[in-house]
């Protein structure tokens, strides 16, 4: 389904490489709709999309710190596939306040929280090498198993019951994140 509405319950291999990350999301929330029937306790379900900002470890493999630290280095960057695949990135900020209002709501969830502005994988790295300033090359490597084709939350709910939409810009938020990467480097390289 795409873009994915809360009611997709999902299409994964639950053998494949990324069984134990996809399963494990599922059962999480299956653990807490048992929680919640069991005991009576209000619980809030969020389906957080792609998130970025401030704070990320520099090599945790998502794909806007691995952009960041291999342009900032003057490393090639890696886009895996054709760089075709979509994603949806949400600033950091924006998701807290999405959360936050879920959680003041009434709404149970499951709620979409991201970004619904989709962009390729490749449209990111040339953006992140351009707020980098960066010289670095984009070379391609093959797509990993049963890597997600399309990234777009639904976020009509949250837009409709919480009033919540995503605010910062990209470009504001990239600016904001670069000069995190650029300082954490910094300190890494003087050690």
């Amino acid at each position: 389904m795409h873009p994915q509405r809360e009611s997709y319950w999902g299409n994964v291999n639950p053998v494949g490489p990324r069984g134990v990350y996809d399963e494990a999301k599922r059962f999480a929330e299956a653990l807490t709709i048992a929680y919640r029937n069991t005991h009576g306790v209000d619980t809030k379900i969020a389906r957080i999309f792609n998130t970025y900002g401030p704070r990320m470890r520099l090599n945790d493999g998502r794909a806007i710190p691995a952009f960041m630290t291999q342009s900032l280095q003057g490393k090639p960057m890696t886009v895996f596939g054709d760089g075709s695949q979509t994603r949806s990135f949400c600033y950091i900020s924006d998701l807290v306040e999405g959360i936050h209002r879920l959680l003041m709501s009434s709404h149970p969830g499951p709620m979409n929280l991201g970004n619904p502005v989709e962009m390729s994988l490749l449209e990111m790295a040339r953006l992140v090498k351009r707020v980098t300033r960066s010289k670095s090359r984009i070379v391609h490597r093959p797509l990993p198993t049963d890597d997600p084709k399309v990234r777009q939350p639904d976020t009509t709910l949250a837009s409709t019951i919480l009033g919540w939409r995503p605010r910062v810009s990209l470009q504001r938020g990239l600016s904001r994140t670069v000069e995190y990467f650029r300082e954490q480097l910094r300190r890494r390289d003087a050690n």
